[in-house]
């Protein structure tokens, strides 16, 4: 899994006034909720860039005062208008409590249907699941060798036994559709054979 590290300073104040004076100086309020108790702080907006500007699922160990948090992100919030990050909240890992996370999707190996012409169209890209801290992954594997053309992939096909997933198991996760290309040679085919026939007459 792969982790980055991040060091901030606890707050210790707080409302409009403090929370513009930390935006001024650079710094970002955040929280970290699901230990044992809150944690409030604040660290500069660039040490966030890593965690928040990629489709990357990884964790973030946060350094305040010489104790070390493991965390997942779980909320930002953005200016409406410049879209700077004005608040992040983090999830503290507690290693016997589950945890609800979305993990981007990899599909591996190369399908017959594309293989065959089709092309692969990925209907989602990431799955919310429930599981314990130590089974966290940075991608849920989802081999497409067998998908063949007008096929499905559907979330009910995935299967793991350390985690639970929460969408809908129906939803389909990728599927391998025809080409323009195909389409049109299939309907030629026929053309072309009822010419052949036509020519042996």
């Amino acid at each position: 899994m792969n982790t980055i590290t991040i060091e901030g300073t606890l707050r210790t104040g707080f409302g409009k006034t403090a929370t513009r004076q930390l935006r001024s100086q650079e710094l970002v309020p955040g929280v970290i909720y699901g230990g044992a108790q809150e944690v409030n702080f604040a660290a500069p907006v660039a040490a966030f860039k890593n965690l928040v500007y990629t489709p990357s699922f990884q964790v973030a160990e946060i350094k305040l005062d010489g104790k070390v948090y493991r965390t997942i992100l779980k909320d930002l919030q953005f200016d409406k208008v410049t879209d700077a990050l004005l608040h992040i909240d983090l999830l503290e890992l507690v290693e016997d409590k589950p945890v609800v996370a979305n993990i981007p999707i990899k599909f591996t190996g190369s399908s017959k249907g594309v293989k065959d012409g089709g092309k692969l169209v990925t209907k989602i890209n990431q799955l919310k699941i429930k599981t314990l801290p130590k089974y966290l992954t940075e991608a849920i594997e989802v081999p497409v060798d067998d998908l063949e053309l007008n096929g499905n992939i559907r979330v009910e096909d995935v299967k793991n036994e350390n985690f639970e997933i929460l969408n809908s198991p129906r939803i389909p996760i990728a599927s391998v559709v025809m080409t323009r290309q195909l389409k049109q040679a299939e309907a030629d085919a026929p053309k072309a054979a009822a010419k052949g026939a036509a020519a042996k007459k």
